[in-house]
């Protein structure tokens, strides 16, 4: 016994010297990530768009000596960094930004503004933080490869275009990113969160993140004057008995002990106030975790929108049109469970236990979830990285105020502390997996 405890004595001793070194390497390397990071938030690029930022992210690797391939699904780059025998080990990053003027009031924030797919002039802001996912990844890459002697196997670093269109990792697995490239054992990511503080990491093992479907809704009438509604028939009045209609969907169709939302986002109609028009569009956004749950959602607005046409008089060429955006479509992401609390015990042997602690799903959405659902079958996990000023977030603990959310105009994380975390966290995971 007194052997065996001597020698747990030793590795704990050693994993924390491990730890110490990360911290420091880290710690001296950050002036330069703190300047590819205000480099990469005040030059964002719309999705489907990121040419600019998908060089420099190249140029990153080749100069860490990564064997880089670039323009893969677009504006992907994919790093390789061969290390003799082992597992192989992917990190992803995604790379785009999002139409939003920013509004932050920092000295750094974006200036940008560009002509949108519709030729409208948006500002452009990474609002989701996706600056600190790429000066993060680029920051593991970096701590890798110094530390390579370290561990054995191939690292894959993988940066994804497009993830705000759903459009990014489609299209990199399309072009043969675990044929052309390799098949990772594990790939790993992770995703700056407005509801953490920096310093802190968050993991939900199993469901982290939703399906999402954006789904389309025409429903069609018989317009008239408005002084005569007996002579029509109101799609306006049939849109929002749609509308209260769907509410039951989720309530008593669906299981409660499965989470589903459906959101009427956006409801169209009409262009006077005396005229009954001929048709009526919504717009909804569907969330779930369970595959099923999804396909029932998609079925009973279809079976709805018919019901509610079909009483009201409507003839068979006047029906309702349900248009699901399958390309925008994503699945869930689900977090492989071991690999998940592997990474947990990870990150908790570099930053503390106390700075580690688990995460409720919740209903936003990532593409990220689509390289576990490939015929390898490879193992994910993403975990969720505290943004919040520390100091900020206490007061509003104490005060009861609200955040800027991710996507908001206003949202600033407190980039030093979390790119620090963000690094040792995803640099100690790698290591572990590649020695495991």
């Amino acid at each position: 016994m007194k052997t065996l405890l001597t020698s747990m004595a030793l590795l704990c001793c050693a994993n924390q010297v491990i730890a110490s070194d990360l911290e420091s390497a880290v710690s001296l390397s950050l002036p330069k990530l703190e300047q590819l990071y205000l480099h990469l938030h005040q030059n964002p690029e719309l999705s489907l768009q990121e040419k600019n930022t998908g060089a420099r992210l190249a140029q990153e690797l080749r100069q860490l000596g990564f064997d880089v391939t670039d323009r893969v699904g677009g504006y992907g780059v994919v790093g390789l960094f061969k290390n003799g025998q082992g597992p192989t080990v992917m990190i992803r990053a995604d790379t785009d930004g999002l139409p939003i003027i920013e509004q932050t009031g920092k000295s750094y924030a974006s200036k940008i503004r560009v002509q949108d797919a519709n030729n409208n002039t948006v500002g452009v802001m990474h609002g989701c933080g996706h600056d600190i996912h790429m000066t993060s990844f680029i920051g593991a890459a970096e701590q890798l490869i110094k530390n390579k002697h370290q561990w054995k196997g191939t690292l894959m670093m993988v940066a994804q275009p497009a993830e705000e269109v759903g459009a990014g990792a489609k299209a990199m697995l399309k072009e043969g990113l675990f044929s052309k490239f390799a098949k990772p054992d594990h790939v790993l990511g992770l995703h700056v969160s407005a509801s953490l503080p920096a310093g802190k990491v968050a993991i939900s093992p199993g469901y982290a993140l939703a399906n999402v479907d954006s789904v389309d809704i025409t429903v069609k009438g018989q317009g008239g004057h408005g002084a005569y509604p007996h002579t029509t028939i109101d799609p306006v009045v049939l849109a929002s008995r749609i509308v209260l209609g769907i509410q039951t969907i989720t309530s008593r169709e669906i299981s409660p002990l499965k989470p589903s939302v459906i959101t009427v986002g956006s409801i169209h109609g009409g262009s006077k106030h005396n005229i009954i028009s001929n048709e009526v569009k919504l717009q909804l956004t569907l969330r779930s975790y369970d595959r099923e749950v999804r396909d029932q959602q998609i079925a009973a607005l279809k079976r709805l929108t018919q019901g509610v046409a079909i009483s009201a008089g409507l003839p068979a060429d006047k029906a309702p049109v349900v248009y699901v955006h399958e390309s925008e479509s994503i699945p869930s992401t689900y977090n492989d469970p071991a690999l998940a609390n592997a990474v947990t015990a990870s990150i908790k042997n570099e930053l503390g236990e106390e700075n580690v602690v688990k995460a409720d799903p919740v209903m936003a959405g990532e593409d990220f979830g689509l390289f576990g659902r490939t015929a390898e079958n490879v193992p994910i996990t993403i975990f969720w990285l505290g943004g919040v000023n520390p100091q900020d977030y206490a007061a509003a603990q104490k005060n009861g105020t609200v955040l800027p959310s991710l996507h908001s105009s206003k949202f600033a994380p407190d980039y030093p502390l979390a790119l620090k975390t963000g690094v040792r966290a995803m640099t100690a995971s790698a290591l572990d997996l590649f020695n495991q």
